[in-house]
Parts: structure tokens; sequence; C-alpha cells
């Protein structure tokens, strides 16, 4: 007996994007871990919601928040209108990213973890990238790569839906990991004489 097809997603657009919603706790601690101080230049690829969006403006960050999602770009920029947040529509897999020091920490969709690993591991001026992605890959990714390491774990329920094997944070040291630290803090406005 040929095998059922799969069941369509009972909310269009969460799992056919291959985005699982992190809750904000969860987001926090995500964060927190991330080491993420005031000043940093932070990219959330795939920030849905605004989940990790919110905790990085809550620890002091400058963020670029990458959605592909119309609906969801909406909402960000009515979220965080007031607030220290760049929304940039685009798709996570083909993104360029800032050509001076910046970290990312995201919960990219599953579907595109790949690409944006290769992509990061490219990238000439990450200092570090904070992914939240199955923990079966993170796994993976830390045996074949020296700069990637396992970070926290975090449980099915801190997603919706709940992710089917829970989740674990991949840490990716970026080439320009060992530099000052201060030069991924953001840069002051410069006046333009008037």
């Amino acid at each position: 007996m040929p095998a059922a097809p799969p069941a369509r997603p009972a909310r269009p657009g969460l799992t056919q994007w291959g985005w699982h919603r992190l809750d904000e706790r969860a987001a926090r601690l995500v964060v927190e871990r991330a080491g993420v101080g005031a000043g940093d230049v932070v990219v959330d690829l795939g920030a849905g919601t605004g989940a990790l969006t919110a905790a990085l403006v809550a620890a002091g960050a400058r963020v670029v928040a990458v959605e592909m999602h119309p609906g969801r770009v909406d909402g960000l920029r009515r979220r965080f209108a007031a607030a220290p947040v760049r929304v940039v529509r685009a798709d996570v897999r083909s993104l360029r990213f800032p050509r001076r020091p910046f970290r990312v920490v995201a919960n990219p969709p599953w579907s595109a973890a790949e690409a944006v690993r290769s992509s990061l591991l490219r990238a000439p001026q990450l200092v570090r990238a904070d992914l939240v992605v199955p923990r079966w890959l993170v796994q993976r990714w830390a045996a074949a790569s020296p700069r990637i390491g396992v970070g926290a774990s975090i449980r099915a329920e801190s997603f919706s839906p709940p992710a089917p094997t829970g989740a674990g944070v991949a840490v990716i040291s970026g080439r320009a990991a060992g530099r000052d630290d201060r030069r991924i803090r953001a840069r002051p406005a410069q006046s333009n004489g008037t």
C-alpha cells in the first residue's frame, strides 16, 4: 500500500515556509547566551513576528530583521517602528551580509538552514552567529566543522507549531571573531553638515 501524502499544515504559513515560531522566553535565553551587548549590530534571519528581534533590542543591539513573508514584514515594521531596527524583505538564502563586522542571532526557516550556514561560513565580516535549528542538525554541523559549536538546547514546546525533535543553537565562529569587539558596535550617524 502506498504511503499517504504528507498532511498540509493546519495553519498555512507556519511550516510551509519551514518556520517554527519561537516563544519570547526562549528568545530571551538565546540572546542572553549569545552575549549580545549594547550597540552590537545583529542580523536576525527569518525574523518572523519578532521574538528574537525584541530580545535583541532589549539587549541594546541595532538589528537588521530579515523576513520574506509579506504579512510578517508589515507586522515587524509596525512593531519596531520606534526601535533601532531595520526591516528588510529578502530571502535568507540569497542575502548580502554587512561589509563591516556583524553578528547573527536567528531562528531561520529550517528549510533554508543549510544555505544560511554555508553563507555565514563564507561571510568575511561575521563575528559570531547563533542559529536556532533542529537539534540533529546542530550535532551534524558541529561534527563537520571546527568553526561550529553546540549551544543551548531548546524544548519542542518552545515553538509553535512544536518542533518535532526539539532544537538547539549552532554557534558559528566567524572569520572576524578575533578582531576588536568594538568594531561590531554601531557607528554613530554622521552629520551631513546641515
